[in-house]
């Protein structure tokens, strides 16, 4: 397991995010939803921080975040390590964006780097194991911190602090209870980690095709590629 294919969000209104997402993110098919009223209160247990170029960028997507109803958790401001603020989507899940440069070296952009998922674990080092147990290769590790895993051809990175830290680094308290309310789909078999929190092998990967609902709605063009691509592998499955 080396690649994270995307996240799927659960949410009470998953029409309601889909608008959300595309008018503050635009991250197409990275983020997925679907409907979910799993009971949860408090801190997730994870955020999702929005890795870009420079502080414009930064100014951009939360400012379109916030003006299409996210909430600030943590203003934008520059510190020792850069530039960055967190907010939380109106579903609940936060999320940080955040550039390691203090100055603008060009135009402003909205370009996304990278997604790292940041998991607020119980046991840092625990989970570290069980997540190289299960083929992912440590690309960073400072101790029972902070570890951050090598996804080679993803987008998304997958990373770990202690629940406090994750919290107190998205300014939210650490206590929470219920659902996770996100999934991981990555090149595995499914599995839920010592956390809670649960993978799940793509559709495809398993030669089926993914039902509308697992498509972003990116407007009906690109869907429909996706259900092109997806029926071109299940044919080609075929005996």
């Amino acid at each position: 397991m080396t690649h994270i294919e995307y996240l799927t969000l659960e949410v009470d209104d998953p029409a309601a995010a889909d608008v959300f997402y595309d008018k503050a993110f635009g991250l197409g098919d990275t983020i997925r939803l679907r409907a979910a009223q799993a009971p949860t209160s408090g801190f997730r247990g994870f955020a999702l921080s929005l890795v870009v170029a420079q502080p414009s960028t930064v100014d951009s997507l939360v400012g379109t975040a916030v003006d299409s109803g996210a909430t600030t958790l943590k203003p934008v401001k520059k510190s020792f390590w850069g530039y960055g603020g967190t907010i939380q989507a109106p579903d609940g899940t936060i999320w940080k964006i955040a550039t390691s440069s203090k100055n603008d070296t060009g135009p402003a952009t909205r370009q996304v780097d990278s997604v790292v998922l940041l998991l607020g674990v119980e046991n840092v080092k625990a989970t570290k194991q069980f997540y190289v147990d299960h083929g992912l290769t440590v690309a960073k590790s400072f101790g029972s911190k902070y570890v951050e895993f090598a996804t080679a051809g993803s987008l998304i990175k997958l990373a770990l602090y202690s629940r406090r830290a994750a919290a107190k680094d998205v300014g939210v308290e650490p206590d929470g209870t219920g659902s996770h309310r996100i999934a991981i789909a990555g090149q595995a078999a499914s599995f839920t980690d010592p956390d809670g929190f649960v993978w799940e092998r793509p559709p495809r990967l398993a030669g089926e095709v993914a039902p509308d609902r697992a498509l972003p709605r990116v407007g009906a063009q690109v869907a429909g590629q996706h259900r092109k691509a997806e029926t071109v592998l299940a044919e080609r499955r075929r005996p």
